[in-house]
């Protein structure tokens, strides 16, 4: 059995965790860390765990942690784990972080976009980006992890085939993401009351939220050169998922019979298969598919259509996700599992929930 810490277990992330890793057949949790509520029942936290969970909540003191697991999950704010991870910690366990500190690989593009000063860039080399759609072999081998945020695992997946294989212009990309409000977390803030939220939709953090780098970044991977995208999210009165409907302009390429012109739909549809076909967890619905959140609510699915606009030569690319789950703890399980040389999908088997 795997023997797993969480740090931050009693956020939405750390919640999901727990729901996910009850179920996963390899795993024993040892460790609720929550420094809000040490002493108390985790069942008493989420009242769903009654008889479920037994334990009681433990600190966060990761160097003893880190004696009596296996791996451990920060599901912790932005820089927490950045000024506690050492070398000597990452000899003695396997660290799987849902935070942003390890996903950027220059320092002083994640200090500028946070705002906050990086505890331990030493170890940024380290970490590998845990898309495993994308990253699957050197996910294998790593001991530190950086789980990708919940915007960007379904803004990525949704344009990545067309960015690798050259089909469109990745510095025309716009994405435009909405969310529900689990995404801002468990804390208590005044824009995410009910009645601030509910019958209303609104933008924010426009042209400066923290994830626009993390996309750029690894679409520029793909793409062999820089990226820069527009990228406006959204906030939407429910609890869970994300729509990423993204726009570009299509690149003049050589198409079958020889000829220059732009890629037809039936040449997108084959790059989305090319990626996709064998991924236990993207779902490839075709052109003209418009995925709904409701498709993929409690599952690890991506859900991907499209539609060529023929007449302003660009395409309109739809990706949905549940955000709690591919978008942060099932994408960390699925991590796990590759970490540990498990099954993939072992733990992640939810079929979604409906209605």
């Amino acid at each position: 059995m795997i023997k797993v810490g969480i740090i931050g277990a009693t956020g939405y992330a750390g919640a999901e965790l727990v729901r996910i890793l009850l179920n996963h057949k390899d795993c024993e949790i040892k460790w609720y860390g929550s420094k809000s509520y040490v002493g108390q029942n985790y069942a008493d936290v989420y009242k769903n765990m009654f008889e479920l969970v037994e334990d009681e909540c433990l600190d966060d003191n990761i160097d003893k942690m880190a004696e009596e697991v296996d791996v451990i999950f920060t599901a912790t704010p932005q820089g927490y784990l950045s000024t506690i991870l050492n070398e000597d910690i990452l000899k003695k366990v396997k660290v799987i972080d849902l935070s942003a500190d390890y996903r950027i690989k220059d320092v002083d593009i994640y200090e500028k976009w946070y705002g906050i000063h990086h505890g331990s860039p030493e170890l940024i080399e380290k970490a590998v980006y845990g898309l495993c759609e994308v990253n699957r072999e050197e996910i294998k081998h790593t001991r530190l992890l950086a789980n990708p945020g919940c915007f960007t695992t379904c803004s990525i997946l949704t344009a990545y085939p067309l960015v690798k294989e050259g089909y469109i212009d990745g510095n025309t990309l716009i994405v435009d993401a909405k969310s529900g409000t689990s995404g801002a977390g468990r804390g208590a803030k005044q824009q995410n009351l009910f009645c601030e939220v509910n019958e209303s939709i609104k933008a924010y953090g426009v042209a400066t939220h923290r994830h626009t780098p993390e996309i750029e970044e690894q679409l520029s991977y793909a793409a062999g050169e820089e990226i820069v995208i527009s990228f406006t999210p959204h906030l939407v009165p429910m609890n869970r998922g994300i729509l990423a409907t993204e726009y570009a302009s299509l690149k003049e390429v050589t198409l079958p019979d020889g000829s220059k012109g732009y890629p037809t739909s039936d040449m997108i549809a084959e790059a989305y298969n090319k990626y996709y076909k064998n991924e236990k967890f993207v779902r490839f619905l075709g052109e003209g598919a418009t995925p709904e959140t409701k498709w993929v609510e409690g599952s690890n699915f991506v859900d991907i259509g499209f539609k060529v606009d023929e007449r302003t030569h660009r395409v309109v690319m739809m990706g949905v996700i549940d955000n709690l789950v591919k978008g942060a703890a099932g994408q960390a399980v699925q991590n796990m599992n590759l970490m540990f040389g498990l099954p993939e999908d072992e733990g992640l088997r939810m079929v979604p929930m409906f209605p």
